[in-house]
């Protein structure tokens, strides 16, 4: 499932990185002397990307063995990616220009300490992009009891009352010391598939700043 949605993300991130630095949308590598950071890394789905729109990247995982198998992935690729694992508000992390965290905040008890940390790794003038599930009853529906019953993503992924509405994450942000930009959503239909969406039933992405 996340490889289906990494593309969809994809494209609101590099809008984002050319609205946010006013690039030019037709260049190979819009992060060229920048700094990324990638919270919630996994195996590297996001960071890779990054790299190769030139970003020095550091990606951040909870999960010793994610970070593992994202390091025996970049070398295979060949790109050269820092991955540290831990807790992001206990490592330090410091001056970035881009941080994201993509599908994480729903998974994270303390949203407020969350969101600081994260604050606190965004250099000024940098961007954050996070996205989240929203919780509304299609999402129970569909991305909790039917994902989870026909096997689309494991059982117990999700806990519903965990999810973040929009508005709920705005006021986050604020107390995080910044602004969140226009949400987008991320939708499926059997003609589209995943894609970005003025419905914001299921899941969302949004811009944040200083």
């Amino acid at each position: 499932m996340l490889h289906r949605l990494n593309p969809v993300r994809l494209a609101f991130v590099r809008a984002a990185i050319d609205s946010h630095w006013h690039g030019d949308s037709r260049s190979l590598r819009p992060l060229a002397g920048k700094r990324a950071l990638d919270v919630g890394c996994g195996a590297g789905l996001l960071c890779e990307p990054l790299a190769r729109l030139g970003a020095q990247v550091t990606g951040v995982d909870a999960a010793e063995e994610n970070v593992d198998a994202a390091r025996a992935h970049a070398r295979g690729a060949g790109l050269a990616i820092e991955y540290r694992w831990g807790d992001v508000g206990q490592l330090g992390l410091a001056d970035y220009d881009l941080v994201t965290a993509m599908e994480v905040i729903e998974h994270v008890a303390d949203k407020p300490a969350f969101l600081a940390a994260l604050a606190a790794a965004l250099k000024p003038g940098g961007l954050m992009i996070l996205s989240s599930p929203n919780r509304t009853p299609q999402s129970r529906l569909l991305l909790v009891e039917a994902a989870e019953r026909l096997g689309a993503i494991p059982r117990g992924t999700h806990h519903w009352a965990d999810f973040v509405t929009p508005d709920e994450l705005r006021d986050l942000l604020a107390e995080a010391g910044l602004a969140m930009g226009a949400p987008r959503g991320i939708a499926w239909s059997p003609m589209q598939g995943l894609h970005l969406s003025d419905s914001m039933a299921l899941n969302f992405i949004v811009t944040a700043s200083r």
